[in-house]
């Protein structure tokens, strides 16, 4: 069934599920600078809004496309800075 996850004070929301090969979570960022740490390897698509990015072993934040995809390894962490409100798609490898 589907998973409702909250992080950051409320901030982040996701809505998780799981099918018999794959786990996404479907979620929104309110405007803000967070840092997530990943178990899994974590494809991340921004949907809509603004998204800047600092993935681990890169010195430079990085501003994400609309539809755009990054790939996140497994057991690190990353910042992540939106400026506006902002809605995201991961799926977990």
């Amino acid at each position: 069934m589907f998973d409702v996850n909250e992080y950051f004070n409320g901030k982040v929301k996701s809505l998780a599920f799981k099918s018999a090969n794959d786990k996404a979570t479907l979620g929104v960022m309110a405007a803000g600078d967070y840092e997530f740490g990943t178990d899994t390897i974590e494809h991340m698509t921004l949907i809509s809004g603004e998204m800047s990015v600092k993935l681990p072993n890169e010195d430079n934040w990085r501003d994400i496309a609309i539809n755009e995809m990054f790939i996140v390894e497994a057991n690190t962490k990353f910042q992540v800075k939106t400026n506006c409100d902002t809605a995201y798609l991961c799926l977990y490898k």
